[in-house]
């Protein structure tokens, strides 16, 4: 592993955005210095995607065994253990880290990490602050891929209280961790994102009492009402308390551990449980960094301001993944992420007219059971960008294979252009609905119309046949059909 001081790209952060610019710049025979405090492989592989649909997936297994959905099957309460949970997630988490990170660093010339706290001096140099004391590292071009991490509200009382934030699943070996070694009986979730939703149905599945509470009239803002309110009433099915339309005013230590105080269709109500997790967002990691002293201009939020080719307001450096906020569209997800760290990386070096950043079409999926991924516009969305549409909704249950399996719970939504019948926006809870949702995207990217869903020929049974049978509904009914939806 190299530690080259005036690298081709000096990339401060070592997630999946920093690496894929790393890797471009390899392959564009161009050498890259990562500089890192924490861990390497950021939030996705050690806090968040990996470690928690490790431990959903292991959750659903439990909740299956006690719920089987086949007559003929006896109900199964499996013994679970919380510790060796953590312990194989954390073992699963270290072997990720390194085939998908460290060993890069070995194995890929042009590449190295430099260990510490960084802060930008000049619009070239960075200071890295580590265990060895400060070293100073100059960079032709810069990127800035630091990522995001939990908001923290103001919250009158919290700083009283221990509370968790979403990087709870941190592993043992983390320095920074905020990790939860030991399983609550009782827990309370503030927000209605998909974190909150995630995480609540896990703990509730493996036996934690759970509290939403969310300011909305509804969790999941953003996402279509229809099935945002369809998965709010499976939580609830399952055990999840799910409160909506509330103002929380306070937290304090409670006999139980943590008491929370908040009103409700204009009543006060207090409640307890073991402990408090924090879930209300993400914002980005820019504090402290100097990018004021080397003429990066900030947004109001914090995020770094980036115009369409991911250049900041200094030409020389570049920004990407979730330390740009939401410009152009982007999306707190670690694949957008990747993919904008390699175009950055390539706008930075490889010496042709840079490329503009394209966020028209990224599928996102919420992993609760059952999940519920998204792409395209919404009905509202649509609507707001003034495009005359038309929607459908159709239960899971018409879908074959969803009762083969008795899965038949969620929905399905289409959103099209009246005019040009071509989709924009595709949203589906139910079975496999993250695996599902590439055939949707695909579509968009390719400006597919209602025809293009309707003539193209599924394996059946299969759940991806919901996509072909919410097409046909715009002109028929589809409780009238024969087998394969023809």
């Amino acid at each position: 592993m190299t530690t080259r001081t005036e690298p081709d790209l000096l990339i401060v952060g070592g997630g999946s955005t920093a690496f894929a610019a790393a890797l471009h710049a390899a392959d564009l025979g161009k050498t890259a210095l990562l500089i890192e405090e924490r861990t390497v492989g950021g939030t996705c592989a050690n806090r968040g995607c990996l470690p928690s649909k490790n431990l959903i997936e292991a959750a659903r297994l439990l909740h299956e065994a006690a719920h089987p959905r086949y007559p003929g099957l006896t109900p199964v309460q499996m013994p679970a253990s919380w510790a060796e949970l953590l312990e194989q997630k954390d073992a699963l988490v270290q072997t990720y880290r390194w085939e998908r990170y460290e060993r890069l660093l070995r194995e890929i010339g042009g590449l190295g990490l430099v260990q510490g706290r960084a802060q930008l001096r000049s619009s070239h140099v960075v200071a890295v602050s580590g265990p060895d004391g400060t070293r100073q590292l100059r960079g032709r071009q810069l990127l800035i891929a630091t990522g995001s991490r939990p908001v923290v509200p103001a919250l009158p009382g919290l700083e009283d209280v221990p509370f968790l934030t979403s990087d709870l699943l941190s592993s043992a070996d983390d320095p920074w961790q905020t990790s939860l070694r030991q399983q609550p009986r009782s827990l309370v979730i503030l927000g209605g994102g998909a974190i909150a939703l995630e995480l609540g149905q896990l703990f509730a599945r493996l036996g934690t009492q759970v509290t939403l509470l969310t300011r909305g009239a509804q969790p999941l803002s953003g996402v279509e009402p229809e099935l945002a309110q369809a998965l709010a009433e499976l939580l609830r099915a399952e055990g999840v308390q799910l409160l909506t339309r509330v103002q929380v005013q306070g937290v304090a230590p409670g006999e139980r551990g943590v008491a929370v105080t908040f009103q409700r269709g204009g009543q006060p109500e207090t409640l307890e449980a073991e402990r408090l997790l924090v879930a209300t967002g993400r914002r980005p990691n820019t504090d402290g960094l100097g990018l004021e002293r080397a003429g990066v201009a900030l947004e109001a939020d914090g995020a770094v301001r980036v115009d369409r080719t991911l250049r900041t307001s200094v030409p020389h450096i570049w920004a990407a993944g979730d330390v740009i906020g939401m410009a152009w569209g982007n999306q707190l997800a670690t694949p957008v992420g990747a993919a904008d760290g390699k175009l950055a990386a390539h706008n930075a070096l490889s010496g042709e007219p840079p490329r503009a950043v394209d966020h028209r079409v990224v599928p996102r999926c919420i992993f609760t059971d059952p999940p519920l991924a998204m792409v395209g516009l919404t009905d509202a969305q649509a609507q707001a960008a003034g495009l005359a549409c038309a929607c459908r909704v159709l239960p899971l249950s018409l879908v074959p294979r969803a009762g083969a399996i008795h899965r038949t719970q969620g929905l399905v939504k289409m959103v099209v252009e009246r005019a040009s019948r071509r989709v924009l926006g595709v949203s589906l809870l139910g079975e496999s609905a993250g695996e599902v949702i590439h055939e949707a995207a695909m579509a968009l990217r390719f400006g597919a119309t209602l025809e293009d869903f309707t003539e193209l020929i599924h394996v059946y049974p299969t759940i991806a046949e919901a996509l072909k049978l919410v097409a046909l509904s715009f002109t028929r009914d589809v409780r009238l059909l024969s087998c394969c939806a023809s």
